[in-house]
């Protein structure tokens, strides 16, 4: 009887730990962003949100130059306090300092060769981000020449030297970087960075990056492009084997392509559609930029906001019906709009940018209410604390980081903590969101 008890025991102690181990599983999943029915769901209940664009993030987060962790902190507080929980981040920059319109400092100085300082920053900022109860969407490539991108890796793949488009104009640019889609060795070089970076293991919190929640998704890059109409099946097969690449390393998170929607697809809906429809890419994403695509001009900025939001909806109505077909969530992850005037100081006006983000919301705002497919968005972009220079317009070594890129003007498109008419806006609607 004594040794029935006792295996009796015994079993109810086994039972019990197998059931708190699963519990802590099911727990611990329950954490990370996960699709259910085409529908983000984070902590159990629907996921809708305003983010906010921080490419510089890991440099602000770095204790070396460009690193400023103290203002870091008080801007994640900030975008806290308007209720902003997602961020989406650059991992890193590629290539040599001192190029003209490139972020620096970079992050892979060479293939596979990093710059640890920077991994340090990212390792930083995902921490803090994690204590704030926030998520992050880090990119891992770039179409444009302000990160390295496709160009650096043309650039070591042996294809010459990478024209600058502030140097050499975009049509030389636009020309070299069509090669990458056809170069098996760029983009090998670029398959191992992003093994190196997705089974890092963050220093701070001692987790792999795989195994953070913190992340909520892995991306292929920002604005990935086929750059012609010869490169439309490479790119498709691209955006497939990387995705594939990136499941396997990290099942748990979800993984997104970084596109601008028709526009980044040489204008074809169907292949927006084929690089999405793939059962390793979890969700649709589109860009929206009113004055570069020529919505609106510099003179009529204030003016040409209706106009703006027309043709906003227009293109997103396209591309949810998309979202639709397949199934899947879509997510606005890039939309900038300028001061009145085409101005860049803090004290220019943002009439014109306030009307067009409280349209962009209203959408939101109504897609959640109906539990409709548009998920989200992340303005571009957070600048938060950081004082331009007057001296130029161009950022240049030194400078603070705002949430435009160098080769923009400074200001253009940032959205700074003095902006209180625009943060009431990203506040209130965030408050809303919770309600759905």
């Amino acid at each position: 009887m004594k040794k029935y008890l006792l295996c009796c025991v015994a079993a109810l102690l086994a039972f019990a730990a197998n059931t708190n181990a699963r519990q802590a599983g099911d727990e611990a999943q329950s954490r990370f962003v996960t699709v259910e029915d085409g529908h983000f769901m984070r902590d159990g209940k629907p996921y809708y949100y305003v983010g906010a664009n921080l490419w510089y993030g890991a440099i602000l987060g770095s204790e070396g130059t460009g690193g400023d962790r103290k203002r870091l902190t008080a801007e994640l507080d900030s975008l806290r306090s308007i209720g902003v929980n997602n961020l989406r981040v650059l991992v890193g920059s590629d290539g040599r300092r001192g190029v003209p319109a490139k972020v620096e400092p970079t992050l892979q100085v060479e293939p596979g060769v990093y710059n640890d300082t920077i991994f340090a920053g990212l390792d930083y900022l995902l921490a803090e981000m994690g204590k704030r109860d926030m998520v992050a969407v880090l990119y891992l490539n770039n179409s444009w020449e302000w990160s390295g991108g496709y160009g650096q890796y043309l650039e070591w793949a042996g294809h010459g030297k990478a024209p600058v488009p502030a140097v050499d104009g975009w049509p030389a640019y636009n020309d070299y970087v069509s090669q990458y889609q056809q170069s098996a060795k760029a983009k090998a070089l670029f398959a191992r960075y992003v093994r190196d970076v997705i089974t890092r293991t963050n220093r701070y919190t001692g987790v792999i990056y795989a195994d953070d929640p913190t992340i909520m998704s892995w991306q292929i890059g920002n604005e990935p492009r086929a750059f012609g109409e010869k490169n439309k099946e490479a790119f498709a097969q691209w955006i497939d084997a990387t995705a594939a690449l990136i499941d396997s390393l990290a099942p748990r998170q979800l993984i997104s392509t970084g596109s601008e929607g028709k526009h980044g697809c040489e204008e074809d809906l169907a292949l927006f559609e084929r690089i999405h429809a793939g059962r390793h890419i979890d969700y649709l994403n589109i860009h929206i930029w009113p004055y570069n695509w020529g919505w609106v001009d510099k003179d009529g900025i204030a003016g040409g906001a209706s106009t703006a939001a027309e043709n906003t909806k227009e293109y997103i109505d396209k591309h949810l019906a998309v979202a639709k077909k397949l199934g899947k969530p879509l997510v606005l992850e890039e939309f900038g709009y300028p001061r009145d005037g085409f101005k860049f100081g803090k004290d220019a006006k943002t009439t014109g940018r306030d009307s067009y983000y409280a349209s962009v919301f209203s959408l939101i705002e109504a897609e959640a209410r109906a539990k409709g497919r548009l998920a989200g968005c992340n303005f571009w972009a957070w600048g938060g604390l950081a004082e331009p220079s007057s001296e130029h317009v161009y950022w240049q070594p030194g400078d603070d980081y705002t949430g435009d890129p160098a080769q923009e003007e400074q200001g253009l498109n940032s959205v700074f903590t003095s902006d209180t008419s625009t943060l009431d806006l990203i506040r209130n609607t965030n408050a809303a969101l919770q309600g759905f």
